[in-house]
């Protein structure tokens, strides 16, 4: 069998693992007066501090509140601001025996998302603040007959003397909700141990060096979780937290909390990156020292090479090393983590487009169109090999194939229908597309959003990227690629925001689908059948932002979409 070597395998063993709440007691005996958790409010130009005491003090209210209200196995929602209660509540929860559900308070913008992970939990508690209460208790009261709580509202006396409750490693410790761009929200079911055994891996991936974990991402997306909250438990480092729109806004604020703690470890998906070049500016940049940054986790989405260059190239002046990008790959069922390129300068590899859509990855000769992909490395602390689609055999090095991959951190079903996510012999196939080349994991996509056009396979995050440059109007990241069926074979369509910035509004639909063709065809041999042009937060997105192919490519068909 042909598997990708785990050259960074976790030497923790099975006996060893420990539930976050015993962690979390561990460092408030050891550590009392050290800070755990900085949250840098930039609503009111604030930082918040919590000790290691304080922290364990606050999970232990709010669990002695939880823990009599509710029987072991229910369901306890966590639809709070991102602050420090967001990660106090999550522990909380786990502290006192229950499930938690970690998901965000309601926004029009991802509604349905919530709505849909609501009604699949059933939650008997939902825990948020005072402020949010009114509009949280209305919104949940449409969908789930819950009691929701303000956890900075309850009575001290509540939680004073609860010792931290010690839960079966094998017991389901939260849903991770996922949907992707594929698919509405599905429970994935987590244990204890799959939650210690993912944060082992990433920390002894990434930790080696790392004095503190800065993270904007929000603490309901499994990256944000890992970063912001089990990793550095388990490694006893402070976390310095933001909310994700203060990044939104502002993306210089990230760079600073990089800059004003050295040894610092954070994460993000790759247009965060780009986004975050884009938006630099000289005086932002003046005075920030990222030299001692120790890793820039990349994933949650595929790796773009350009977006990897530029956030170099803007931030080199800063002190910041090629070698501190890491880019990785993993997904909610696998507790995040499951391949990361090693310390070093990212590798990244130009390979025959052509024959790629065939299956083969190999170089692209002079003249050839290339599909130009970054390694994520090999698997860490697990199995990963590379099979067959269709037959699940294995394949050889150099051949395209689905991921799968085995290990401690691999959750063993969802939720609501109970249904394994692994098969007998504990392997999860992915779904998505990769190939291994030289003991490197290259990431091609999902198996099901391949789109078959021009007589050929291609993958839409090449074209999706071919798109954004095509014409300035394209609003970066913010582009959907897809095929529908035709009378003369599969037909392809592309569905992109227009740009916010200035003078964007003046390109019609009909210029930047002149540029979008030809950018295309002479990329990727294939012909744009409709180019469909939305303004700007129209696009159907996950509640993490990203755009949902599937969701797109159903309005297209029902006709929910303007045309060029």
């Amino acid at each position: 069998m042909t598997t990708v070597p785990a050259a960074r395998r976790t030497t923790t063993a099975v006996a060893d693992a420990v539930a976050l709440p015993a962690l979390l007691r561990r460092w408030a005996d050891r550590t009392p007066d050290l800070p755990a958790l900085t949250f840098l409010d930039h609503d009111r130009d604030a930082e918040k501090t919590l000790t290691w005491r304080g922290l364990d003090d606050l999970v232990d209210s709010i669990a002695a509140w939880v823990r009599p209200r509710c029987a072991p196995g229910a369901r306890v929602a966590i639809l709070l601001e991102q602050s420090p209660s967001y990660v106090a509540a999550f522990l909380a929860v786990l502290r006192a025996g229950r499930i938690a559900v970690p998901l965000f308070p309601p926004a029009s913008r991802h509604d349905d998302t919530l709505v849909a992970a609501l009604v699949d939990c059933a939650p008997e508690l939902v825990l948020t603040t005072w402020t949010g209460l009114e509009a949280v208790a209305a919104f949940v009261a449409g969908c789930a007959p819950a009691r929701v709580v303000p956890v900075d509202a309850l009575p001290p006396a509540e939680g004073r003397g609860t010792g931290p409750a010690e839960p079966d490693l094998d017991a389901v410790a939260y849903l991770q909700y996922t949907s992707g761009t594929t698919r509405d929200p599905v429970g994935v079911a987590l244990t204890h141990r799959n939650l210690h055994a993912g944060a082992a891996q990433a920390g002894a991936c990434f930790g080696a060096g790392a004095e503190v974990a800065v993270n904007w991402l929000p603490l309901f997306h499994e990256m944000g979780l890992a970063i912001g909250l089990t990793v550095p438990l388990l490694l006893g480092k402070r976390t310095v937290l933001m909310a994700p729109r203060a990044f939104l806004h502002r993306p210089g604020r990230w760079l600073r909390a990089l800059s004003d703690n050295p040894g610092a470890v954070t994460g993000a998906p790759s247009s965060a990156y780009a986004h975050a070049a884009e938006r630099s500016t000289a005086a932002e940049r003046a005075g920030l020292r990222l030299e001692h940054v120790v890793a820039l986790v990349n994933g949650g989405e595929p790796v773009h090479h350009h977006d990897v260059e530029l956030f170099h190239r803007v931030f080199a002046e800063c002190g910041l090393r090629a070698d501190a990008h890491r880019p990785a790959y993993g997904l909610a069922e696998a507790t995040v983590l499951v391949a990361a390129s090693p310390a070093g300068a990212p590798v990244v590899r130009s390979f025959d487009a052509r024959r790629l859509g065939l299956g083969e990855a190999v170089p692209a000769g002079r003249g050839r169109r290339a599909s130009t992909l970054v390694g994520c490395g090999a698997a860490v602390g697990q199995e990963l090999s590379i099979v067959d689609p269709e037959t699940a055999d294995p394949v050889p090095d150099g051949r395209v194939g689905e991921i799968r991959v085995r290990g401690l951190n691999v959750a063993r079903g969802r939720w609501r229908d109970g249904g394994p996510v692994v098969d007998g012999a504990g392997w999860l196939r992915t779904g998505d597309l990769g190939v291994v080349v030289d003991g490197a994991l290259f990431v091609l996509g999902p198996r099901t959003q391949v789109i078959t056009a021009g007589g050929r396979e291609h993958h839409p995050q090449d074209i999706e990227r071919t798109v954004q440059r095509a014409h300035p109007a394209v609003r970066p990241h913010a582009v959907a690629a897809f095929g529908v069926p035709g009378p003369d074979g599969g037909r392809l369509v592309v569905v992109a925001e227009r740009s916010r910035t200035a003078g964007a509004g003046i390109a019609t639909r009909a210029d930047v689908a002149s540029a979008i063709r030809p950018a295309v065809a002479a990329a990727h041999g294939v012909r744009v059948h409709e180019v469909v042009l939305l303004e700007p937060g129209q696009a159907p997105r996950t509640s993490s932002g990203k755009i949902r192919r599937s969701a797109s490519r159903e309005r297209y068909l029902a006709g929910r979409a303007g045309h060029d």
